[in-house]
């Protein structure tokens, strides 16, 4: 006799909480990673001098696949909407380790140009870091509702979680474009 594997609205609360708590915990440690890595250089022979344009292209492909994602949602393609989200999750996820690999083993490049466009430059870099800094656990939280079938809830995390994301996903190349010059 063939069992079926039922997944009951218990299992789901269940599982939402497990993954809440990691998402928590994954954030914790980004934070403090984030929090160590200007502080602490690791030193290497490796010269990862190539990772600034890596993370720009990353972060611009994240920007691409979020704006798909929501493109298909809006056409009711539930499945290339998930597949969109996943590419640029795991984009992320990319991002953040080559990031965090260059912030600990490379000091950071001061802004070199002068006069009005420093304001323009550094108002980007604060609001992208802030939030980049501080989106992370919705965007999982956001994930953990639609993966756990709780789309109502996903839906209302996801009118203010994407646009954020999505700032902080073409901002990154912008900050990139306009620090270049200033890179040895």
């Amino acid at each position: 006799m063939e069992k079926k594997l039922e997944i009951t609205l218990e299992d789901n609360k269940n599982l939402l909480k497990i993954l809440d708590r990691s998402a928590i915990a994954l954030s914790a440690v980004v934070l403090l990673l984030i929090g160590l890595m200007r502080r602490v250089k690791i030193p290497t022979d490796i010269d990862f001098s190539f990772l600034p344009t890596f993370h720009a292209t990353v972060n611009a492909f994240t920007a691409i696949a979020l704006g798909l994602a929501f493109y298909f949602i809006k056409q009711k393609k539930v499945d290339l909407h998930r597949k969109a989200i996943y590419v640029a999750l795991s984009l992320s996820i990319l991002f953040l380790l080559s990031y965090v690999v260059y912030h600990f083993t490379t000091e950071a490049t001061p802004y070199c140009m002068e006069g009005n466009i420093r304001i323009v430059y550094f108002s980007i870099l604060i609001t992208h870091i802030a939030l980049a800094g501080g989106i992370l656990p919705f965007i999982l939280y956001t994930f953990n509702r639609a993966f756990t079938g709780n789309i109502a809830r996903h839906r209302n995390m996801d009118r203010w979680v994407f646009p954020l994301w999505y700032y902080v996903a073409v901002t990154g190349p912008i900050d990139y474009l306009m620090l270049r010059p200033c890179y040895s």
